[in-house]
């Protein structure tokens, strides 16, 4: 895992989206309006899956058997009108070794939390915590929904100023090799603009617009893999 976290210092989570693209994998992206409390904060690990049903017993019980440098995964339905984790979770998670925290809700006590320095990254805030206690779900520690998607141990989770992505841990050296070249061809390209190449002329636009005209089903994408470029995927 230290190697990974190495590895992603360079990366971002859009590289590593584009490689899921690239090895034919589902992009697990958490839902667009998930942002980091702090923004520029970077975060790296597998999940930990809690089920919040009212009480932060659930969180507690994960940090038990909690994985030192994993990432609590809190699945609290998406909800607006409460926060399930404050500054007393974020601070036990710190304590428990945890790399940080992912949210399918809210939080609260933000001064707090970004004082305490632990990545968090939630869909927003509100004054108000748990306003009902559900009955214990079973397998409340096995997964996390965060969106559409079904999050668990066997998933890693990385974010950034652009959001939050789920990869498989089995997969993920061979997604990082992937987003690592990804990388280092959009590199190429920024720099060619710079130097005053247009990245049309670089792509050979004009070639697949021809081609295009010949054959209609012709993609982009398609030209792209072709004359080695990076900007889709």
């Amino acid at each position: 895992m230290e190697d990974l976290r190495q590895r992603f210092e360079t990366l971002t989570t859009a590289h590593l989206a584009d490689a899921c693209v690239r090895a034919g994998l589902p992009v697990r992206c958490a839902p667009a309006p998930t942002r980091a409390v702090v923004p520029g904060t970077r975060l790296l690990g597998p999940a930990i899956p809690a089920r919040h049903v009212g009480s932060v017993d659930v969180f507690l019980e994960a940090f038990e058997h909690a994985v030192p440098g994993g990432v609590l995964v809190v699945d609290n339905g998406g909800r607006l009108d409460e926060s399930c984790v404050g500054d007393l979770v974020v601070l036990e998670a710190r304590a428990a070794g945890l790399a940080g925290v992912v949210i399918w809700g809210l939080h609260r006590d933000t001064a707090d939390v970004r004082a305490i320095g632990l990545p968090v990254f939630s869909l927003g805030s509100i004054p108000t915590g748990p306003l009902s206690l559900g009955p214990r779900v079973d397998g409340g520690l096995a997964e996390a929904i965060v969106g559409t998607w079904r999050i668990g141990p066997r998933d890693l989770v990385a974010g950034d100023d652009d959001g939050v992505v789920f990869l498989p841990l089995d997969r993920a050296s061979e997604l990082f090799t992937l987003a690592e070249g990804i990388r280092d061809t959009e590199r190429r390209q920024a720099d060619r603009i710079r130097a005053g190449e247009p990245l049309r002329q670089q792509v050979r636009f004009a070639d697949f617009l021809a081609a295009r005209d010949a054959d209609p089903a012709l993609t982009f994408r398609a030209h792209l893999r072709a004359v080695g470029g990076a900007i889709e995927e």
